[in-house]
């Protein structure tokens, strides 16, 4: 009998050491792939993203198709079919129990899965691609036999008084969405191909899955985001009517796009008695973003010096920031101007590049990136939202504390407008473009004023049919994107909440600039920045905040 037992004994260490050995194997192969992958697709990574930076600052088409030769080539690397079967050799096995591996192999899984699609198909997308990204760089609206670029359509959209100039500048705005419309239709059904070849339904459906969100989801919070800002966004926009008709002279029910002083009415106009590009005029808004990160203890010397910020011909005319190598380079691309826009902006964009450069270098490259798209648009929408903040005003730019106490009531109620006036536009965007990619050969023009009427309450001008959803530059160039800006709004408010209640043990945590606490930088690099994609974004929020994303914060802030 005790000889049986230590036969089974026996047997059962021996299978399990031959478990053990058969998961080390398996750990051991996937390892060794790591250091081959790396190898050939950090240089490729960095090559590309240098083409990109140096196109969207030159707007020379050379530089555009060498972009596009690197993107290209990148795309391909990722469509290897070959390997992709070996990642899903690792991922079936359920043997890569180490919580590193096992990540990066989620991560780079992914990556492999949302290009599996043809040669010839991956490269006619790409190039399309590239081809409607140097038309949006390079075109410039044109009315009254003069060409605009887009800072000087929306200074016009915003200061004019003019309703005839006003319309003709809105109108301008949107003759980009004619050159490109049939381009993007195109996109739209390339990438709907390629999807349905991996056994997706669409494009977008296959974008949220793939990035680690589920459609479903997304869908159930944009119609609690429509329930909770409806009513008072009414209330808001019939404030607005009345502001602009008594001040343009149009009587309230004859507003038009043109008279909210936003191409697209994405941010809200001007109503409130803050004039805050008046705290900025004539102010270095590159250093006053510069002297601010470094009181956090987020030094951007670097970044600035690497970064391109102005204006200039052929240029990129929006914002962005890229990350070159994930290491210590970190660029961004600005056309700075001094007032109040273009402060939020550099405060936004270098809110992503401290996020970028403070990743830690001992993670390992798949996993030095941010948990999620949203969760660095967080942290720039955190940063960006200080350019309207009374006390940051106050403690950043110098105003005395009789004009902070005298605005601080109509400063609230622009972040407010502002806030709940983008949570519409998102509504817009994220439904037009699910139903594009379900459908598109639908009547996109008839849909896209049928979203707008519906959820920002803005009038389609009378017989207008024409591609102005095409005009906005997302839809083209970043698809299945533009959610991602609300959830990172949602977590910019849980962020602040918790920074002012735990961080810094403000009571009050309706306004705080943050100026000089260097407790805050530390938080975010010790508690948010550290984790890099080492956890599903949810779960990274919950360890950084104590919860799991919640709109509760955003309610708090703004629907009152």
């Amino acid at each position: 009998m005790k000889l049986l037992v230590k036969s089974i004994l026996l047997l059962s260490l021996i299978m399990i050491v031959s478990s053990c050995e058969k998961e080390n194997l398996m750990e051991n192969e996937f390892a060794s792939f790591l250091k081959d992958y790396e190898a050939k697709v950090i240089p490729l990574s960095k090559k590309s993203a240098l083409a990109d930076f140096d196109a969207s600052i030159s707007g020379k088409d050379s530089d555009y198709k060498k972009a596009a030769d690197y993107r290209l080539e990148l795309t391909k690397f990722y469509s290897d079919k070959e390997i992709f079967e070996k990642l899903k050799k690792f991922k079936n096995s359920g043997e890569i129990k180490d919580e590193l591996l096992q990540r990066q192999l989620e991560l780079i899984f992914n990556s492999y899965a949302a290009n599996q699609l043809d040669e010839k198909l991956l490269e006619e997308i790409v190039n399309l691609s590239s081809k409607v990204e140097n038309k949006f760089s390079t075109y410039r609206a044109e009315f009254d036999e003069k060409k605009y670029t887009d800072n000087q359509i929306d200074e016009i959209l915003e200061t004019s008084k003019n309703s005839s100039q006003l319309e003709k500048a809105w109108k301008a705005s949107k003759q980009i969405g004619a050159e490109v419309a049939p381009d993007i239709i195109k996109l739209v059904k390339l990438r709907n191909e390629a999807a349905g070849k991996l056994g997706y339904k669409n494009y977008h459906q296959m974008s949220l899955t793939l990035s680690e969100q589920n459609a479903n989801e997304i869908e159930t919070l944009f119609d609690e985001l429509d329930s909770l800002t409806r009513n008072e966004f009414a209330q808001l926009k019939s404030t607005i009517d009345e502001y602009l008709s008594k001040k343009l002279n149009v009587p309230i029910d004859k507003l038009m796009p043109w008279h909210y002083q936003d191409k697209f009415f994405q941010q809200g106009p001007k109503i409130y008695d803050v004039d805050f590009d008046a705290y900025y005029k004539d102010k270095d808004v590159v250093e006053i973003t510069r002297k601010y990160y470094d009181g956090l203890g987020l030094n951007i010397d670097d970044l600035i010096k690497n970064s391109d910020l102005y204006e200039k011909e052929g240029k990129y005319q929006h914002a962005y920031c890229t990350n070159i190598d994930r290491l210590a380079d970190v660029r961004v691309v600005c056309n700075v101007k001094p007032n109040y826009r273009w402060m939020g902006t550099m405060m936004h964009e270098f809110g992503h590049a401290v996020y970028d450069k403070y990743l830690p270098e001992e993670l390992p490259w798949t996993l030095r990136q941010p948990a999620h798209t949203f969760t660095t648009e967080a942290i720039a929408m955190l940063f960006g939202r200080m350019a309207s903040s009374p006390e940051w005003i106050y403690d950043v730019i110098g105003i005395t504390r009789e004009e902070k106490e005298k605005i601080s009531g109509e400063s609230f109620n622009s972040l407010k407008l502002e806030q709940l006036t983008f949570s519409r536009w998102v509504q817009v965007m994220y439904r037009f473009e699910k139903s594009m990619y379900e459908n598109p050969d639908q009547d996109l023009n008839a849909l896209w004023w049928q979203l707008v009427e519906k959820y920002q309450m803005i009038k389609k001008p009378e017989g207008r049919d024409n591609p102005d959803w095409a005009s906005k530059i997302h839809v083209a160039l970043y698809p299945a994107y533009y959610h991602n800006y609300m959830l990172g709004e949602l977590l910019a408010s849980q962020l602040f909440h918790y920074i002012n209640k735990d961080v810094l043990f403000n009571e009050n945590v309706t306004d705080a600039s943050f100026n000089n606490s260097e407790d805050v930088g530390n938080y975010l690099m010790e508690h948010y920045f550290k984790h890099g994609a080492k956890y599903q974004w949810n779960e990274m929020i919950e360890k950084a905040t104590g919860e799991k994303l919640t709109a509760k914060y955003y309610a708090q802030q703004f629907v009152k």
